[in-house]
């Protein structure tokens, strides 16, 4: 156990007495003075700024172009031409190799009042482009071919793989062959892990990045083949980031980030950039907004239940002024139901008298209880046509002896005066009665 710690421990050796650090001095600013500080390796220095993220400026105007900066000194100073609120990357190198000081997370450029260094109207282009087949695509183990037009090209181009806070390499160039539509070109299998942030950057002997970047999120494949894949595949490894600390928000009291590259560029994982917070402002609102929409759904559908509900109880409660279930004729008729239909008036009153169901002037009448001294007589009283009463066809019957009669619907008729019929009537013209009834709500419509 002891000799294989031992073992290990000389194999680390090497790479950590090869490691060293590196730092921002201040602040990078737009058009300002950048100054990187490093500690440890060996010179000649390179660094390599690479732009990402969307350019800020109107009409989204590209001025950003790949710097590639070289310095014998520990402390190297170049300007920084890029604008206010543009994000870059920084890949430290020395004689050791590409990449050997790690690579930053995004850096944001701060403001400042000089904007002489870039072109805010027209789009930069790069010296000779390039291209990779399948086209758009890079993906997890699966093979790519990147290709370019010789006759733009000045020497033998060279590529990086940069990915932003991981572990940035050179694409190891393999045979180069002509393909008919592609130009010259070699073939390259990403030894990269899916979804693996890359920046693909080209350049020939004018400098690293001549060419530009385009920028490729990996993909898993078709098959998610993972036969090219080791410990050694580069990454974004969690950690630290390579570059110490910087500025990365536009708030004055942004975060920073801090921490150091290591030998084989092992910097931090991690994006501190201002554009993770507005990730996560975004991400907050869509879900404040999203809640809120199906709140308003809900309520908008409750109210459509109720509103149906309530027509629904309106259509099943029941009609007073219709007829009852059943009664298709009362309808028809026109007539009331049965709790509105009036009931039987009774009339009675002196002056009042019949003859076999006939009045004194010859109209038909019911039968009913007439009067003549006070007390009530039952039956039909007949009468001649000169008005004298006929006292065989009175009845003797008082109302205790004689049956309760039914309340059944009567006829009233107004009389006109044909002259006293009795003794006990008085002389002068009596006033004629009046009846009231109610309405009868026939002409109410359902």
């Amino acid at each position: 156990m002891a000799k294989l710690l031992a073992a290990a421990l000389a194999l680390a050796l090497p790479r950590l007495s090869s490691a060293y650090t590196w730092s921002f001095s201040s602040p990078p600013t737009q058009c300002g003075n950048v100054s990187i500080s490093v500690q440890g390796g060996s010179p000649p220095y390179a660094v390599l700024v690479v732009p990402i993220g969307i350019s800020p400026l109107p009409n989204n105007i590209e001025a950003r172009k790949i710097q590639d900066e070289t310095s014998q000194s520990a402390a190297i100073n170049f300007q920084l031409k890029f604008p206010a609120n543009s994000q870059f990357v920084v890949v430290l190198s020395d004689s050791t190799g590409f990449a050997s000081g790690g690579t930053s997370v995004g850096v944001l450029v701060g403001p400042s009042s000089d904007s002489s260094c870039f072109d805010a109207s027209q789009n930069v282009a790069p010296q000779f482009p390039f291209n990779v087949f399948p086209q758009g695509l890079i993906a997890q183990c699966v093979p790519t071919r990147i290709w370019w037009n010789p006759s733009q090209v000045q020497g033998q181009p060279k590529f990086q793989g940069v990915i932003p806070g991981g572990q940035s390499f050179q694409i190891p160039q393999g045979a180069l062959s002509d393909v008919s539509g592609q130009g010259t070109g070699f073939n390259w299998t990403p030894p990269l892990r899916g979804m693996t942030t890359l920046l693909l950057v080209g350049g020939d002997n004018r400098g690293n990045g001549s060419a530009g970047s385009v920028p490729y999120t990996v993909g898993a494949g078709p098959n998610n083949d993972v036969s090219c894949l080791s410990s050694d595949s580069p990454s974004s490894t969690p950690g630290a980031p390579a570059g110490g600390s910087y500025q990365t928000s536009t708030s004055a009291s942004g975060s920073s980030e801090s921490g150091g590259g290591k030998n084989g560029g092992n910097g931090g994982g991690h994006d501190g950039s201002s554009g993770s917070k507005t990730n996560v402002a975004a991400i907050a609102g869509g879900t404040v907004g999203g809640i809120a929409l199906l709140l308003v759904g809900f309520l908008v559908g409750l109210f459509l239940m109720r509103r149906r509900r309530l027509n629904k109880e309106r259509k099943d409660r029941p009609d007073l002024l219709t007829a009852d279930e059943g009664d298709e004729g009362a309808a028809t008729r026109n007539e009331l139901p049965q709790f509105y239909q009036p009931e039987p008036f009774m009339a009675t009153g002196a002056g009042r008298s019949s003859v076999g169901g006939l009045t004194a002037d010859g109209r038909r009448t019911s039968a009913h209880t007439d009067v003549t001294d006070g007390r009530p007589i039952s039956g039909v009283m007949s009468e001649s046509r000169s008005g004298t009463p006929d006292p065989s066809s009175m009845s003797t019957s008082t109302r205790k002896s004689a049956p309760m009669r039914q309340m059944r619907p009567v006829n009233i008729i107004q009389h006109a005066d044909a002259g006293p019929s009795g003794p006990h009537l008085a002389e002068e013209e009596e006033e004629p009665e009046t009846v009231e009834l109610p309405p009868a709500y026939t002409n109410i419509r359902k």
